[in-house]
């Protein structure tokens, strides 16, 4: 309780200190690329992709643990070259890169390579890939880049990316760009904290909701009752009470310890950006936050969607989008006006918002959006509202009381006309032919996906502590608390790559998984089964599998598989989007495809870091059969 007063007071004290522009002086105090841009006629460039003549890249990257200043105040940070967030990197596809870490902290650290291509042995996990980067040790990272986009970089070791081992990373294309821009910043999103990360783990454990500061009230009770009724008031309550849940359960950690940043600053004095009205703008957005989804958006200001995780996708025009944890998109923006625009990057949970400023001068500033109402979960996410049915029109031949398992009646599942009825949910519904689904239903931020299956025999174990029952598609779906913005949002659904899969075989086989938690011992896994009990996921050499995955939890989870990219069945038939990371929704069933062909040993977790840290987490093994059957 001491520290929740504490985090109160440095709140208030930074809300006074941004009143008197003493904030914008500490702010000062950063470092390089952290510090952002001073207000002069270079503001922004900091942030600035500047591109140059293609080569090899040739980069040292000295690790220290220093007190920096940083969110309106000064702390223990784990810099790179004396920077949080870590430098810019540049790098050009069709060349070499050769990336030099040398670890002057007094504990073991690491750096991987989010999204990129590379040996398996520099892919920088420890335990996994490589043993780690003792102190006073260099490891030097040697790869021909074969790709080019939007990425990241971060440790892998401990809690050392909750403490700013973060940097943003960009791979030029060896051809010219497919969508063109005159001016190209990174937009790097970071949750900030000055308490130490094993307190806050600690505090997890001892209770799921410690940061949790949105509970329902006695008045939220009567509220409800006065517009729902006794009975129903009291038989909501009842449910989620049984369940051992809160429809309020958005973000495991909030803005009650966070400090929501852009590039590195404070939303008291926010991250600027200069322009020349008229230009094409491209923002390389990163979500390189340790457990918070952000809504990011710019009133006034339409943007158009290039790239998803570093993969270039078909043009879509949108207001707004969720980014996870971990993600990245491009997008498109063209100001006429010689006026600016906020940036708003806004946490799930509405307990905080990251700022920046595009602006034609210096200083220039745009209104500030209050914080909208905080979302709020529902059986649905639960995967328990099986009254809420009525959106499976045009699957009114399913058999709802069975389950998948044991065999769906999928005769009569005219609305969904390309799905492979000849599987069972839990081995592997073809996702990649549901064209026949009505996804611009979903599209326009209605409510939530039709039912595609129910949860089979099983609860996992003690490891997790809910089943979704009811499995829902939910790509077409905007994200938590964007249902109903009144204007445009991104959904998964609309994502298209620009080529056609190169791999069009079928897979040989599927691999389920569940995604279990219990947040009340704070555990989270995989089928129930915690990273130090479970075997590593053997997948042949130059296999295509189908990997499934079933939220059980209320809790959206951006799973993410190193060294290679995941084609999500997302409905948009041989153009199916590129994916490093995907955001599982609550009681939720997607699928992806994949082709093995980069062999090794490869991390496959959650990149909610507390999540990974408590369990969540497998090794996926890529190597030919006879060498896995030797193993």
């Amino acid at each position: 309780m001491t520290s929740r007063v504490t985090d109160e007071s440095r709140r208030r004290l930074l809300l006074a200190l941004a009143g008197t522009g003493a904030l914008a002086g500490l702010e000062a105090l950063l470092p390089g690329y952290a510090r952002g841009a001073p207000l002069t006629p270079r503001a922004g460039n900091a942030a600035q992709v500047n591109g140059g003549v293609p080569g090899p890249v040739l980069l040292d990257f000295d690790v220290r643990r220093e007190r920096v200043a940083i969110a309106g105040g000064h702390g223990s940070g784990i810099t790179i070259n004396r920077s949080i967030p870590a430098p810019l990197v540049e790098l050009w596809e069709g060349q070499q890169a050769h990336l030099r870490i040398h670890n002057h902290l007094d504990e073991d650290t690491s750096i991987h390579w989010h999204g990129l291509l590379l040996p398996f042995q520099m892919d920088g996990v420890p335990g996994v890939s490589f043993p780690g980067i003792a102190p006073g040790e260099t490891f030097e990272v040697r790869f021909p880049v074969r790709q080019s986009g939007t990425y990241w970089y971060h440790s892998h070791s401990g809690m050392q990316e909750q403490k700013g081992l973060t940097g943003p990373l960009v791979v030029h294309p060896a051809s010219p760009h497919r969508v063109t821009a005159d001016r190209e910043f990174v937009v790097m999103l970071n949750d900030w904290t000055f308490d130490d990360p094993h307190r806050i783990m600690a505090r997890l454990k001892s209770s799921g909701e410690y940061y949790n500061f949105n509970q329902r009230t006695v008045g939220d009770f009567f509220d409800a009752v006065e517009k729902e009724g006794w009975a129903a008031t009291v038989r909501d309550r009842l449910a989620w009470n049984n369940m051992r849940m809160s429809p309020r359960d958005i973000a495991d950690v909030t803005g009650a310890t966070y400090s929501y940043l852009m590039n590195g600053l404070h939303p008291a004095v926010g991250w600027e950006g200069v322009f020349r009205p008229g230009e094409r703008i491209r923002l390389r957005v990163i979500n390189a936050s340790a457990m918070t989804y952000f809504n990011f958006r710019i009133p006034g200001l339409a943007m158009t969607v290039v790239g998803a995780d570093g993969e270039q996708v078909e043009p879509v025009d949108t207001d707004e989008f969720q980014i996870g944890v971990a993600e990245t998109y491009d997008v498109i923006v063209e100001p006429q006006a010689d006026r600016a625009y906020t940036l708003v990057a806004e946490s799930m949970d509405r307990s905080g918002q990251a700022l920046g400023t595009l602006t034609p001068r210096p200083g220039m500033r745009a209104a500030v959006p209050d914080l909208r109402k905080p979302p709020q979960r529902t059986m649905m996410d639960m995967g328990m509202d099986h009254g809420g049915m009525a959106g499976m029109a045009g699957m009114s031949g399913m058999t709802h009381g069975a389950s998948a398992s044991k065999g769906m009646d999928h005769g009569g599942m005219a609305g969904m006309s390309g799905m492979n009825h000849g599987a069972s949910a839990s081995k592997g519904m073809d996702h990649g032919g549901m064209a026949g689904m009505n996804h611009g239903a979903m599209e326009a931020g209605g409510g939530m996906g039709p039912v595609v299956g129910q949860h089979g025999p099983g609860d996992h174990g003690p490891g997790n502590i809910n089943v979704a029952e009811t499995l829902r598609y939910r790509l077409g779906e905007p994200g938590t608390g964007l249902e109903d913005v009144g204007h445009r949002v991104l959904t998964y659904s609309q994502l298209r790559n620009v080529r056609p899969m190169r791999d069009q075989r079928p897979p040989s086989r599927t691999i389920e998984l569940h995604l279990t938690g219990n947040m009340e011992r704070y555990m989270w896994s995989f089928d129930g089964v915690k990273y130090s009990e479970s075997e590593p996921i053997d997948i042949v050499l130059g296999d295509r599998i189908r990997l499934v995955l079933i939220n059980d939890t209320m809790m959206e989870h951006p799973i993410h598989l190193h060294g290679m990219f995941m084609e999500l069945e997302n409905g948009q038939g041989d153009r199916l989007p590129f994916k490093h990371t995907l955001s599982v929704l609550p009681a939720s069933r997607a699928s992806l495809l994949l082709t093995a062909d980069e062999p090794g040993r490869w991390a496959f977790h959650c990149h909610l870091l507390y999540h990974m840290d408590a369990g969540m987490f497998r090794v996926v093994r890529v190597a030919p059969a006879e060498v896995l059957s030797h193993v």
